[in-house]
């Protein structure tokens, strides 16, 4: 048993905390905060102490955040994102933020919702430009070919920094004027479009095997976006996340998957971009709007 204490949480206590929640080693943790994992590891025998209760399940893989450290982890976003929310305000004034930041995430979530948050930013600093690029890919932000990384990960890069968004809920959808029902799909009477091999492990893919596991695709494609746009032409149904779905009046909802593996959504940067005058303001501003449905 560990002793109960008053014990005063830190910022760095919580900065700690949320290095081994995103990571779940010493290691790495250690590479985040720029310090040895002997530091860390005493770091939290140290927090653990002082709160009279495990905050990780160790085991040979690494460590295992429990409620109360994913609690934890949880406000110590909020902080981080505070902190960059305040780096912002002090590097936008008094001049104008100029140069280009490169932004790397895929068309869906382009479309759905970093677009939105800069025509937002671009009235408040209008001589920043953007490089967009849209991709199933992940730009390597540690050899600079992005800035900033928008992404579907239940596991970010351990060397990078960045703030969890929230999880995409996804749902099976049809053309609204097209009169597929789902049960039309139950009994196998309706295309499929699919991107199986563009994005395998998309949680549309696994959802669709397992539920059914007879449906071949009639078209495969590399773009959610695309998907989007057939199926609400009425060529056949499609998973699609209900970012999308909400936002077109053409899809037709047919049935949420509640029961689907939802992907994480996140903001990422390098440790080292970050304090970069564009980059912290683009960074800032993002982590501040990009809110999921």
């Amino acid at each position: 048993m560990l002793a109960q204490t008053q014990y005063r949480l830190s910022a760095a206590d919580l900065e700690v905390v949320l290095a081994m929640a995103r990571t779940g080693t010493l290691a790495a943790a250690g590479e985040r905060l720029g310090v040895d994992a002997s530091t860390v590891f005493r770091a939290v025998q140290r927090i653990e102490r002082g709160l009279g209760q495990r905050l990780f399940a160790r085991s040979r893989t690494g460590y295992l955040a429990n409620e109360l450290a994913l609690s934890l982890a949880e406000r110590a976003e909020q902080v981080e994102a505070a902190l960059e929310s305040a780096r912002t305000v002090v590097n936008a004034a008094p001049d104008q933020v100029s140069g280009t930041v490169r932004i790397t995430t895929t068309d869906t979530i382009l479309v759905g919702l970093v677009a939105p948050a800069l025509q937002a930013l671009h009235a408040v600093h209008p001589n920043l430009a953007y490089d967009l690029r849209a991709s199933n890919e992940l730009a390597s932000l540690t050899r600079r070919d992005a800035d900033i990384a928008v992404r579907a990960t239940r596991r970010p890069p351990q060397h990078l920094v960045g703030k969890h968004l929230g999880s995409i809920r996804v749902g099976l959808y049809a053309g609204q004027g097209s009169g597929m029902t789902l049960a039309d799909v139950e009994a196998g009477r309706t295309p499929w479009l699919a991107i199986d091999d563009a994005i395998p492990d998309h949680p549309s893919v696994a959802w669709r095997k397992r539920h059914f596991p007879k449906a071949m695709p009639t078209y495969f494609l590399n773009s959610l976006q695309i998907v989007a746009e057939m199926v609400a032409m009425g060529m056949g149904v499609g998973i699609l996340p209900l970012l999308m779905g909400r936002a077109c009046p053409d899809l037709m909802l047919l049935r949420d998957l509640h029961d689907a593996n939802q992907s994480e959504l996140w903001l990422l940067t390098h440790p080292e971009s970050r304090h970069l005058r564009r980059v912290a303001v683009v960074y800032g501003h993002l982590a501040q709007t990009l809110r999921l449905p």
